[in-house]
């Protein structure tokens, strides 16, 4: 694994100020079929229309950035990643830690044979139906997927059932290539923004989850630089027209999260040791630590999108506290390599967070306002 990847890690300059990480609230039609376990060909035509409405949503609030809003999916990394070869989402008898009464669905992830990225993964249709609803002139369609790091972190060892993978450096490099070819799939189908939601470098911020890393036999800080390299495997041979984004934070369930922690763990591997171009950064909290980790960032093209506005809560963000925080984060890196978007999802899950669609709608209106009022554009 190269040390010295800042020299060779070049980005593509970024058009875009405002942004979002990708999911929102599921449209009401397609939250009811799904509860009554409707045939999927009409739950296929009510996710249709509703995100039809989700990109109306998006650009009637001023955003040059749009997405499907995840409404296709039960999670924002589990579905993509029960769609590839090899991998295969199980029931089980655990949930996920999130701190919060409600328990997520009790599923997990299971290696089950050679990891691929299938030629016919649904998630490049999922693509192109947005794709197809903007038109020249608009903005940049978008898609979200779980990056390199979920399908190691999500993999607990009990549920390597193909046994070559016990090996970590031979899982470590097929999940590499396996997003490799989804980079290339995606580019093929007419992405030009792909997004790769590697939240789990935020999660080894926290002690505590580097405690249970070392617990199952896995260290740590080996940990944040094998996914920087896988990250780095997948997208360095990419077209010179795709932009690559990251999002990072610490888990996103009906409002609730997993991890503490701030960025000064992971901030050398994930700004200098990738080629992102795009940074999505919780720091809407002081659970996701202080700011001083940006000053990492190398100068050049490559752009963070600091998460002031909060997902979790429907309370609205002023627009001086928000001047504030750009203050306080130029500080550390150039204002010209900054951006906005809120701190993760409205709905990471198909569940929601605990907002209400207004809530949703002035949200994004004001990361668009703020947009305009720091840089003058969008």
């Amino acid at each position: 694994m190269a040390k010295d990847s800042q020299t060779s890690c070049t980005s593509r300059r970024v058009t875009y100020r405002a942004d979002h990480v990708g999911s929102l609230l599921r449209p009401l039609a397609v939250r009811k079929l799904r509860a009554s376990a409707a045939p999927p060909e009409e739950l296929r035509a009510a996710e249709d229309e509703g995100i039809r409405g989700l990109v109306k949503l998006q650009k009637d609030a001023g955003l040059k950035v749009f997405t499907d809003g995840e409404a296709r999916r039960q999670f924002w990394h589990y579905d993509f990643m029960g769609m590839l070869t090899g991998l295969d989402m199980k029931p089980s008898n655990r949930s996920l830690p999130f701190k919060t009464d409600h328990k997520t669905p009790p599923i997990e992830a299971h290696l089950t044979g050679p990891l691929d990225f299938p030629a016919d993964h649904p998630m490049l249709q999922h693509y192109t139906f947005v794709q197809d609803l903007v038109k020249p002139g608009e903005g940049i369609a978008k898609i979200s997927i779980p990056g390199p790091s979920a399908c190691h972190f999500r993999m607990v060892p009990e549920n390597i059932e193909h046994k070559p993978y016990l090996d970590q450096e031979l899982m470590f490099h097929d999940i590499a290539a396996t997003y490799r070819k989804a980079v290339q799939a995606f580019y093929d189908a007419g992405c030009r923004y792909l997004q790769l939601d590697d939240i789990f470098f935020a999660y080894l911020g926290d002690p505590k989850q580097r405690e249970e890393r070392r617990a199952m036999g896995q260290d740590p800080e080996e940990l944040v630089l094998k996914y920087a390299w896988m990250l780095e495997e997948a997208i360095k041979d990419r077209p010179a027209d795709l932009l690559i984004g990251m999002h990072m934070c610490r888990g996103n369930f009906r409002s609730s999260h997993v991890a503490e922690g701030g960025y000064h763990y992971a901030a050398d591997a994930i700004f200098n040791q990738t080629s992102v171009d795009v940074y999505l950064m919780e720091y809407d909290t002081e659970r996701a630590g202080g700011l001083e980790p940006l000053a990492k960032l190398p100068k050049g093209n490559k752009r963070v999108m600091p998460g002031f506005i909060t997902t979790k809560t429907g309370e609205l963000e002023t627009p001086d506290w928000l001047r504030r925080k750009y203050d306080e984060a130029s500080k550390y890196v150039d204002i010209d390599q900054l951006g906005i978007a809120p701190q993760c999802g409205f709905a990471s899950t198909e569940h929601g967070n605990t907002i209400t669609e207004d809530d949703q709608k002035r949200k994004l209106e004001l990361v668009v306002e703020t947009a305009h009022a720091i840089w003058g554009e969008d």
